[in-house]
């Protein structure tokens, strides 16, 4: 059965990208269709009421999205028996925005008229007697900035030569006393890659502009994520659009090498254009590789996206010195792809405008950056939690005393591809006619969801007003 819609646009998957491009679009005239595998919109930048769910149906997200808890305290069984999540939205991974409330998100929402609150904090550093806040000293701003804003704000011309330039060179020309830990270490959360020798400086330094615009480097949308993705998805059902979740994309269709609809369920629908939300990884299990060169197939299927082991710890009590503040740690020599890991411990959410926890509770959010193959190693896994609630404990010297659970959550695609100079994102416009990708996968500005936000901005720039 063909169905000849009158839709300009199908968009799969209703993650942000695919929202964001969904909801621009709209606003620019066009008719838009989206069809979502999941029964909840946001894909893996997803945040949920932890309480709605049973424990099978939180492992089987979790193995939806590539993911698993391979520690919890209590144990899961018991956390969830006993509705210790009740008031709690957590995400599924780590998700922070970066450029606070000068981020692309509200760029974006800003066409759109709207905005969403946003928590933000300078970022601190954890050392071996205590913490540094902010990071960086006013003597060392003095010392060190005309160094980085010579780097961030080079030409374009410039940082495609740098595109190329590993972070391991760039520290060797200009890592000297507190410049060199700021590269060794923000260019790791930033990128969420350990391995410097596979970090591109030019990249880098595009993803970190952002944060020199006048707001604070770290951002998180107050209740969570699924605040934007709703007003993403209320911009487009209001004005004309459709979001059909629980939709699987079976099969692209294509005439030639020209995209020509999508089946769904027993259906054939037909569209002008089809953009693809999905991890571009995933694209050959719905789209016929005969269709494609063959060199284009080879490069989708080779890119790697990037891993974590996060952490959610439920606190009866926190120094209030601590709310609202973010902190970054380095761990040396730990035998990880780098050798050093680069960690984050987060006390935005405790702060009780958040919206995640419960009054009576603390929420902390937290990560340490890994490869995917290392988020799967239940060796690795283990260094890396001890890790975490060793630098948790330098923050909090008592919280075992305070603490209600804790949950560790592995995901080997935090991020759809690494940005590093070895992994090639994909342009937007596919080989095929009327076929774009979109999302944390492809060449945007930015990282995570800055990258996915900053593609959606691309697409529609593409295709022309109506």
């Amino acid at each position: 059965m063909v169905d000849k819609r009158e839709s300009d646009i199908c968009i799969i998957g209703a993650g942000i990208g695919g929202l964001t491009a969904g909801a621009l679009l709209t606003k620019q005239g066009y008719k838009i269709t989206i069809f979502e595998k999941e029964s909840l919109i946001g894909g893996r930048a997803l945040s949920f009421d932890a309480a709605s769910l049973t424990l099978e149906n939180y492992k089987d997200l979790l193995s939806r999205f590539r993911m698993h808890v391979p520690f919890s305290e209590p144990d899961l069984e018991i956390i969830f028996k006993e509705n210790m999540l009740a008031g709690y939205k957590l995400d599924l991974g780590y998700h922070a925005i970066g450029g606070g409330v000068l981020s692309n998100l509200n760029s974006v929402l800003s066409e759109l008229d709207d905005h969403v609150e946003i928590l933000e904090s300078h970022v601190g550093f954890i050392k071996d007697d205590g913490f540094d806040f902010p990071f960086l000293s006013r003597i060392d701003k003095l010392k060190i900035l005309p160094n980085i804003f010579r780097l961030l704000f080079s030409s374009e011309k410039t940082m495609k030569q740098l595109d190329s330039v590993s972070m391991t060179e760039t520290i060797k020309k200009y890592g000297t006393g507190k410049m060199k830990l700021i590269l060794e270490i923000f260019s790791r959360s930033i990128t969420t890659v350990n391995n410097l020798d596979r970090i591109s400086t030019g990249e880098m330094f595009r993803a970190q502009r952002n944060l020199y615009r006048g707001s604070k480097p770290v951002g998180y949308p107050k209740n969570g994520l699924g605040s934007i993705h709703q007003k993403l998805a209320d911009f487009i059902t209001q004005n004309g659009g459709e979001i059909h979740l629980e939709k699987p994309v079976k099969k692209i269709l294509f005439d030639g090498r020209k995209a020509t609809g999508v089946v769904v369920g027993d259906k054939e629908y037909s569209f002008k254009t089809i953009v693809s939300n999905i991890l571009v990884q995933d694209l050959f299990t719905i789209a016929d590789e005969k269709y494609f060169p063959k060199e284009y197939v080879k490069n989708i299927k080779s890119l790697k996206g990037t891993g974590s082991l996060c952490a959610y710890f439920s606190l009866k009590k926190i120094d209030s010195n601590l709310l609202g503040k973010t902190f970054h740690f380095i761990e040396r020599n730990i035998g990880v792809d780098g050798n050093d890991a680069v960690g984050m411990i987060d006390f935005m959410a405790t702060i009780p405008e958040s919206g995640l926890a419960p009054p009576s509770d603390y929420l902390v959010q937290s990560y340490i950056i890994c490869t995917p193959d290392e988020a799967k190693d239940k060796e690795t896994l283990n260094t890396l939690r001890e890790l975490l609630n060793k630098n948790l404990e330098k923050l909090v010297p008592d919280f075992r005393s305070y603490l209600r659970w804790a949950i560790y959550p592995a995901v080997w695609h935090l991020d759809g591809v690494a940005k590093t100079i070895d992994n090639a994102k994909s342009d937007i416009k596919t080989p095929v006619e009327n076929l774009y990708i979109i999302g944390d996968c492809v060449k945007a500005p930015g990282i995570g969801i800055n990258c996915a936000l900053n593609s959606a901005k691309i697409l529609c720039d593409a295709l022309p007003s109506l």
